[in-house]
Order: structure tokens, then C-alpha cells, then sequence
């Protein structure tokens, strides 16, 4: 479990910080007593979770974009972070299909770019770069579960650029940063499933779009009901990617790729997500489902094996995809009926940390 005394007064750098993972993350570390400089755009939706819950409070906020390498460089090296999470990203598929050169930009130069910065900077000493479970070459046929060492690839501009910074961070670390030195900093990749939790209103994905229907008692357009997705509420992942940094701070040998899904569970098709959040919410939803998209390609099944992480740091997801949607839920009501959201999103992370009521 992660470690309330190694993350005091950490100096944590987060690219990314006013996204939906990076908001939570920033209020966890924070939680925990680290020195939080968070490098990010402005949110790209309203409402959105770093303004709901007033995370810019909590931490040292610049807005600035990865591909301005001057900045980005400017930032980091005035600020000499211990610890970098990358989180900063182009992170849908859809929109990728709209702007694949900005995808490309943002997740692979802009990789590169959070990199060079780091390794300018002498104070970084553990680098997390959270890319996706995406990055693998998948037929969508659901012949097994994806393992760490299997081929990486994509068929749509996002995956594919995922796939791509996986190849840049393991450029800097066999060029830059190999052999395990303590001069040297430790950099792993982290490949989380999907994630669902409170303060998530991205365009096009499942919850935002079941929460939007829901709110404004309005139709919901699902594309692929069968579809197979490694859910999972945003605090697991999150739990791995601070375990991942503490054991890379002791251990430079730890300084490889990570998958991060859930262990049991795996098979959860978008129609029997739906129907858990219809019934936990206690509100029948107008579903209509949209004909093949052509224009487009995504596959049917992805599933993880996160055994390596389950064996070699200790990790163990808490919330089965029932909790999970039951916690999603829960977050989404307290937001409608007004309540304090910073102070609630705490008390999640607390009940998690504390294994309450998962």
C-alpha cells in the first residue's frame, strides 16, 4: 500500500493535473502531504473535476502545453521536482480520427519533450508515464489477456500513439538512463484499463455520456453494446501508479512497463455497465444504438493481465466493478444535490485508503 511518510513533502510534478486522473491524483498526493506543481491546459470540459473540486487550491498550478518544450523545460527545471507523473495527453479515440496530427504531437512529441525536460533537470529521480492499455497490437477477437511484453501497435491514431510513447520512454531509458544507476532516474509506463469515478464529463465516453442522459433526461446513444472493457473505478490504477513510483525510488530495477486492470471481473460488457448504473442510480435510461461506424474503427474486446504488478508490487485493486459504479454513482448524486465536492472526493480517497466500504 502506498506510503502516507514517503510521500510527505515530496516535490511531485504532474503533467496533465486539471484532467479527470490527474485531479484525482493531484488530491490524493496532496492528501498525503506531497508538494504538488501540477503543468497542464485549461480543463477541456464543463463541468469538469479540478474545478468542482477546487483542486487549484491545493497545489502550485501552471497552465501550459507539453509541446512548448521551452515552457514545459522552464517549469520544471525552476521547480526541481522529485517525482514526474505524464499524464498530459490527447486521450480519446474518436477525436483522434477528427485531429491525428495533434494526437500525434501532443502523446509522442509531447512524450518526448516531458522526457528531455526531466532529464535536464538533476533533481528527477522516478518518472511515471501513464500511457494506456491501448498501446497493444489487438485484433479485438479476445484470444487472451494483453501481458507487458506483448507486441505493441493500434489500428486508430489514439492507440497507435500510445503504442508510440511506450517506444519513446523505452528510447530514453536504454539511451539516457540504463544500468539501474542511482544517478540516474527510474522511468516506467503505466497501462491502466478504462476508468470510470466521480467528475468525468469527457465527450464520448461510456459514463460522461450515461451521466449526461441521466441529468438532462435525454436519449442514450451506445455504439458497440457488446463491447468488453477492463473497468475500473480511477482510484486502482492510481493506487498502482503511486505504489510503482515508491518501489522505482527504492528500486531502479523496477523501471519497465506496468499493466494496471482489474484481476477479476474483466469481462464487463458496455449493456451490463449500463445496466449496473441504471440500477444504482435508480433511473431507467432511453437507450438507442447507433449503426456499425465505418468511419471509425475500435475494437470489440480488450482485457489485461496485471499479474506482474499483482506479484511484484504488492497491488491489489479494492473495488470490484459493482463498487466501483455504486462510489461513480454516489459522486455524481452529491454533485447534483450541491454538495461540498472537494471535501467529498477526500473522503472517498480516505474510505479507499482505509478500505472502507469496498
Amino acid at each position: 500500500m502506498t506510503e502516507h511518510s514517503f510521500w510527505h513533502q515530496k516535490k511531485v510534478f504532474i503533467t496533465g493535473h486539471t484532467g479527470f486522473k490527474g485531479s484525482w491524483l493531484t488530491l490524493w498526493l496532496t492528501s498525503l502531504g506531497a508538494q504538488v506543481i501540477g503543468y497542464s491546459l485549461s480543463p477541456i470540459s464543463s463541468p469538469n473535476l479540478y474545478e468542482a473540486a477546487n483542486v487549484s487550491e491545493l497545489c502550485t498550478s501552471i497552465q501550459g502545453d507539453i509541446n512548448d518544450y521551452p515552457s514545459l523545460l522552464h517549469a520544471i527545471s525552476t521547480h526541481q521536482p522529485e517525482i514526474l507523473f505524464h499524464l498530459a495527453a490527447q486521450p480519446l479515440v474518436r477525436p483522434s480520427y477528427k485531429e491525428p496530427v495533434y494526437t500525434f504531437a501532443t502523446n509522442v512529441l509531447g512524450t518526448a519533450h516531458v522526457l528531455e525536460a526531466a532529464r535536464q533537470t538533476k533533481s528527477v529521480q522516478v518518472i511515471v508515464n501513464v500511457t494506456s492499455d491501448k498501446c497493444y497490437q489487438n485484433d479485438g477477437l479476445g484470444h487472451r489477456h494483453f501481458k507487458e511484453h506483448d507486441p505493441l501497435g493500434g489500428h486508430d491514431p489514439y492507440s497507435a500513439s500510445k503504442a508510440c510513447s511506450e517506444i519513446v520512454s523505452d528510447c530514453y531509458r536504454k539511451s539516457f538512463w540504463n544500468g539501474g544507476s542511482s544517478s540516474n532516474p527510474a522511468l516506467a509506463t503505466a497501462r491502466a484499463g478504462n476508468v470510470i469515478g466521480g467528475g468525468d464529463w469527457s465527450e464520448g465516453r461510456l459514463f460522461p455520456d450515461i451521466v449526461r442522459a441521466v441529468t438532462t433526461k435525454t436519449s442514450l446513444s451506445i455504439r458497440n453494446r457488446m463491447a468488453i472493457r477492463p473497468w475500473q473505478h480511477v482510484l486502482d490504477p492510481l493506487q498502482g501508479y503511486l505504489q510503482l513510483a515508491e518501489t522505482c525510488w527504492r528500486d531502479r530495477q523496477y523501471a519497465e512497463s506496468w499493466n494496471f486492470g482489474p484481476i477479476s471481473q474483466a469481462h464487463v460488457t458496455v449493456d451490463e455497465l449500463i445496466r449496473l448504473t441504471s440500477d444504482h442510480w435508480g433511473k431507467s435510461l432511453d437507450i438507442r444504438y447507433q449503426a456499425s461506424d465505418h468511419t471509425s474503427y475500435e475494437v470489440l474486446i480488450l482485457t489485461l493481465d496485471s499479474s506482474k504488478a499483482v506479484q511484484q508490487l504488492a497491488w491489489q485493486p479494492k473495488l470490484s466493478v459493482e463498487r466501483a459504479v455504486e462510489w461513480t454513482v454516489a459522486w455524481y448524486q452529491q454533485y447534483q444535490a450541491g454538495a461540498n465536492m472537494s471535501l467529498f472526493t477526500q473522503q472517498q480517497i480516505k474510505a479507499y485508503i482505509k478500505g472502507e466500504g469496498v
